[in-house]
């Protein structure tokens, strides 16, 4: 196992957006490297509940975090079960501040044998969590035209999408494909070279969206939300980065629907909905990385953090 290194993105305004204080209780729902979570600790004497499913996250994370103690608390599972950990810990309604950090980890994409990326051959995988049985293998050999194109379609935004799912099934009836850098081949091969977007890998989107269809990232984002608020006590932070704009939209517009005190219809005289409002948004538009973060750390151009407050 190689050693899980990961650059925190956005620090400073993630621990400014926390409202951090001391005795607070504070849950990092994608704990990775451990690099939010120690800073948390280590800025306030709080509390701290680390969520992560990756074995090699937790590992790292255990080592990481083991000299604040009981202070902290390491749990494997994904932040879709968020509710559920909530409800098992006591601690729904009772949390001052929770922070999302949505997508890969740089551990995972460099990590040749996950088969994250497209720079590296490996067998198709992908999977967050390694107990799973279902992996990128399963969707490029399984998927139909039109199933491929789907997810392609709308969790890459390849405009290439029905091209590239038609490459891949014509590929895999001559023989299964079984690593990055055969699929990373037929990809290049279904987008004219005149077509390709400057400076990007012709298989960047394609890999996006595969990682989201095998981890359903985006059908457990809102549920997850949702959870979140239910464990905020009234004047806790919500803090998110996402990665990509399909993340970032999701969060904002459930960001909006908490914040509404009504969604009746405009005709409606009087309001005859039981919506109340949860929470004000902190962040009317997205706070992003410094120039100088961005040259440090490039793979934190594409970030975006958003924060809600639980009224």
């Amino acid at each position: 196992m190689s050693e899980f290194t990961h650059i925190p993105v956005m620090m400073n305004e993630v621990l400014q957006g926390l409202k951090l204080h001391d005795g607070g209780l504070y849950v990092d729902c994608t704990m990775g490297g451990a690099g939010h979570s120690e800073a948390i600790l280590k800025n306030c004497d709080c509390r701290l509940i680390a969520i992560d499913q990756d074995d090699e996250a937790i590992a790292a994370g255990t080592k990481r975090l083991a000299p604040y103690g009981d202070r902290k608390q390491i749990v494997r599972s994904n932040f879709s079960k968020l509710a559920e950990i909530g409800q098992e810990l006591g601690i729904i309604g009772q949390v001052d501040g929770i922070l999302m950090d949505i997508g890969v980890s740089s551990h995972q994409l460099d990590t040749a044998e996950r088969g994250f990326s497209y720079m590296h051959d490996a067998p198709l995988d992908m999977r967050m969590d390694k107990s799973s049985e279902f992996s990128a293998y399963d969707i490029v050999n399984g998927y139909s035209v039109e199933e491929l194109t789907k997810v392609l379609y709308t969790y890459g935004e390849e405009k290439w999408s029905k091209r590239i799912a038609e490459f891949i099934v014509e590929a895999r009836n001559k023989k299964n494909i079984e690593t990055t850098f055969e699929l990373t081949e037929i990809i290049k091969a279904a987008i004219p070279v005149g077509a390709r977007e400057k400076d990007q890998h012709p298989a960047r989107r394609s890999f996006q969206a595969l990682r989201i269809e095998v981890n359903q990232e985006l059908a457990v984002l809102e549920k997850a939300i949702d959870a979140a608020v239910g464990l905020l006590k009234p004047g806790g932070r919500l803090v998110i980065i996402s990665f990509h704009s399909l993340e970032d939209r999701i969060v904002k517009e459930r960001f909006r629907y908490l914040a509404l005190d009504c969604i009746c219809p405009p005709e409606f005289p009087v309001c005859r909905c039981s919506k109340k409002q949860e929470v004000k948004i902190i962040t009317r538009k997205p706070l992003v990385p410094t120039k100088d973060e961005e040259e440090i750390n490039p793979r934190s151009r594409s970030s975006k953090l958003r924060i809600a407050e639980k009224i």
